[in-house]
């Protein structure tokens, strides 16, 4: 840990700036794509291309304040694009790239990027998503008339010092799906970035030695802000890949050496069924959402500590030790920095043992997010009067104070590791005609944890009912917000004031077959 307590950090940009004038030569980024050669970035070459693309946007008009938008899978432009914002005093705006057109407009009208960065495959999206908008800049060749390629950013002098950015500055924002409205904005600070960094860095143990793999899509908290963010922190190196590959897991691991990663729940099923790699492996520890699954340590000898935190919280505010775990299914004990509680729907503390709903207590804008964008309304209803912020999710606490898992906001559904907001789906499907009540509940699934599944009642004998809805999920839904199983039904279960009953419709789905 000496390279992480030695390095004092005044803005994002000087998570790799201090790094490259101690260690230039000292390997912080692996680039590992399934279709092709690694590459590796020195602190230097790092430090180097984050200043010339800083540069190369701001000779095409982006400035301290500005947002740009990042619309882009796992690839090293993302990190560069990502950084050198961070340098400019600018927010990156990162974007889901499995987004339909029309609610990526939704983001991008939201946002009001001065420019947006993308990939040859999504620049169409993007196009039509904001076909006035500003700059567009397209990666690895391609792209349509009048964008700039991602390398021509890179080709002039890099931005020369400067001061540090105010830590207040925001430096990126989060789209999170919400139960009653459209997506919001959260607000990232380099306050909060760096306090992600440090903390995350000292939960995971993470020194100069380690080898962090990144799967994950970076648009998403868990890789920028749990992973990458904590690895550049310590000055351990980051292996990225394109995407998690159970066929292809173990071989990046062992080529890399890899020493941690970040789990789900789906990764963990999908390499347990896999066969187990020949010849071992580096990984000393893995964090997710339950520690100390007996799978992990006994089928392949590796430490698994739990952790739960969310775009709000910008780190994790609740993890496992290295050294003490836990017990099993934990999510862990409060990171210093944090207050979590768990509470009544009276607002009182619930015992040791009974379930309630989780509250979290930091600092604005250094340990939890500083607000929604441009939404004060929203920002206010996320705090109560002390401070607190509703996580909206359902734990539990044992006297020795380790929390447990025991559910999700009761609209809000995770599915494969993607929140989504059943509301969303709810309002599709109740456009369709022939529609004349509906409700989604989160369904049980093997491999993802849960999917959208829909009730609906019918106005009268309408032909196919299911197949329209389908189509029109199909139009105007992510893949992964689309309902698996749509059950057609007489009647939706209500209470004496008329509101859905979803837990009886959830508790239907834990009786019934799929279909």
């Amino acid at each position: 840990m000496a390279v992480l307590m030695a390095r004092p950090f005044e803005d994002v940009a000087g998570l790799v700036d201090t790094l490259a004038a101690a260690e230039p030569d000292r390997t912080v980024l692996v680039w590992a794509p399934f279709d092709g050669p690694s590459r590796s970035w020195t602190a230097r070459a790092l430090a180097d291309e984050t200043r010339r693309c800083a540069a190369g946007l701001a000779d095409r008009g982006v400035r301290a304040g500005d947002r740009v938008g990042i619309h882009l899978g796992n690839r090293p432009e993302f990190v560069v694009a990502w950084l050198a914002c961070a340098r400019l005093g600018a927010a990156a705006v990162t974007s889901n790239t499995r987004l339909p057109a029309h609610e990526l407009r939704y983001v991008l009208a939201d946002s009001a990027p001065a420019a947006v960065i993308t990939q040859p495959e999504h620049a169409g999206t993007v196009v039509r998503a904001a076909p006035r908008g500003g700059v567009l800049v397209t990666t690895g060749g391609g792209g349509p008339r009048g964008a700039v390629p991602f390398e021509e950013l890179l080709s002039g002098p890099p931005l020369p010092p400067g001061e540090p950015v105010d830590p207040t500055t925001p430096c990126g924002v989060q789209y999170t799906s919400g139960t009653t409205s459209r997506p919001k904005g959260v607000v990232w600070t380099h306050a909060n970035a760096l306090w992600a960094a440090t903390s995350g860095a000292r939960v995971l143990g993470l020194g100069p030695d380690d080898v962090q793999m990144v799967y994950l899509p970076l648009f998403h908290t868990n890789a920028l802000a749990l992973s990458f963010l904590p690895a550049l922190a310590a000055g351990a190196t980051t292996v990225l890949l394109p995407r998690f590959s159970a066929s292809r897991f173990w071989d990046a691991a062992r080529e890399h050496g890899c020493t941690t990663a970040s789990m789900t729940g789906f990764a963990l099923r999908a390499l347990a069924a896999r066969p187990d790699p020949a010849g071992g492996h580096r990984f000393r520890l893995w964090a997710a959402g339950a520690g100390d699954q007996p799978l992990v340590a006994e089928r392949w000898g590796i430490r698994l500590i739990g952790w739960y935190g969310s775009t709000e919280t910008v780190a994790v505010c609740l993890a496992g030790d290295p050294d003490r775990p836990g017990p099993p299914g934990s999510m862990g004990r409060p990171v210093p920095g944090y207050e979590v509680a768990v509470r009544r729907p009276d607002g009182t503390a619930a015992g040791p043992g009974e379930s309630g709903r989780l509250w979290v207590r930091g600092a604005r804008g250094v340990t939890t997010f500083l607000e929604y964008l441009d939404d004060p309304l929203a920002t206010a209803a996320a705090f109560d009067a002390d401070g607190w912020y509703d996580t909206g999710d359902e734990a539990a606490a044992d006297a020795a104070g380790w929390f447990f898992f025991r559910g999700r906001a009761k609209d809000m559904l995770k599915v494969g590791g993607e929140n989504v907001a059943a509301v969303e789906i709810e309002t599709v499907v109740a456009g369709v005609d022939g529609v004349a009540e509906c409700a989604v509940v989160a369904g049980p699934d093997p491999m993802l944890d849960e999917v959208p599944v829909a009730f609906v009642v019918a106005s009268g004998r309408v032909p196919d009912l299911a197949g329209r809805i389908r189509l029109a999920c199909d139009r105007a839904l992510a893949d992964f917000k689309r309902p698996r199983e749509i059950h057609l039904v007489d009647a939706l279960p209500k209470g004496t004031l008329g509101k859905v009953l979803k837990n009886e419709l959830r508790a239907r789905l834990r009786k019934e077959p799929a279909r």
